[in-house]
């Protein structure tokens, strides 16, 4: 791994962690593209130092997400424990906070049974290119019955939040974006557009903080890790973060907005691109 990759892969991280087009699936084919542009051997084993440095990225994007959304993510932290001292979950805040924790169960027992089977298709970028192409038709179709609805809900409730949960959790598969699917749930859930994408990224603070913390703690020989090239590994995630709090300022701007069909364009045409591609180049 050298500095050109690492920034390389950094950019796209933060890129797209946030916006709904599939981080991992971008991952997967940045890194294998430049895999075959360096004549390198495609492996069907990724190195300790490639899964930590992927760890990494997603702590860059988190570090992105806690500074951007540093005042509700603190006001959400304070009323749910006072909530829990006084045992009165009633404020916004509170529920809000006890919502996300929901979520991120339900992610977590939808999406360890699928991890294994996720990790095996970081190989297959053909496959990735398919599963990208459902995100995009997801993004369609959750704009379309949004659209049909008179009325759309600017608080969520726990059914919904569970569901956005579920949602996270099909997600972990590579192709189909975190972001997309939570939040084309919320939209097809009823959930006003800015509601929807802010609950999508404040739910995922548990399950990155979770992966990027806990990982390195019980999988990683420190020992090996001190061979590790950290010059990349910190570049790459310096500008992971820079990157992705770019993009969460003005995806939020952009969503206000306008539709998410765009997005949903984009991953139809890259699904189908890279499906061909890695189909000839096997």
């Amino acid at each position: 791994m050298d500095l050109i990759a690492s920034s390389l892969m950094g950019a796209v991280q933060g890129l797209s962690e946030f916006l709904p087009i599939s981080s991992s699936a971008h991952i997967v084919f940045t890194s294998n593209f430049y895999k075959i542009f360096k004549q390198v051997t495609i492996q069907q084993e990724h190195s300790t130092q490639e899964i930590f440095f992927d760890i990494m990225l997603h702590f860059g994007t988190l570090i992105a997400v806690l500074i951007y959304f540093r005042k509700e993510i603190w006001d959400i932290c304070k009323a749910l424990w006072q909530a829990i001292k006084t045992k009165n979950y009633g404020t916004t805040d509170a529920k809000l906070g006890l919502y996300i924790i929901l979520g991120t169960i339900v992610t977590i027992i939808l999406a360890l049974p699928l991890e294994k089977f996720a990790s095996h298709l970081v190989f297959h970028p053909a496959i990735v290119g398919g599963l990208l192409i459902l995100t995009g038709g997801a993004l369609f179709f959750s704009e379309y019955l949004s659209k049909k609805k008179d009325s759309k809900s600017t608080e969520i409730n726990l059914i919904q939040a569970l569901l956005i949960g579920l949602a996270q959790g099909v997600a972990v598969l590579p192709g189909l974006s975190r972001s997309g699917w939570t939040i084309a749930a919320g939209l097809f859930l009823g959930l006003d557009r800015q509601t929807a994408a802010r609950y999508s990224f404040l739910l995922s603070v548990p399950i990155i903080m979770g992966a990027s913390m806990v990982y390195p703690l019980v999988k990683i020989d420190m020992a090996e890790a001190a061979g590790y090239n950290w010059t990349s590994i910190i570049i790459g995630t310096i500008i992971s973060g820079i990157v992705g709090y770019l993009c969460i300022k003005y995806f939020m701007k952009f969503i206000s907005k306008f539709s998410l069909n765009i997005f949903g364009y984009y991953c139809v045409i890259m699904g189908v691109f890279t499906l061909i591609f890695f189909n000839i180049y096997r």
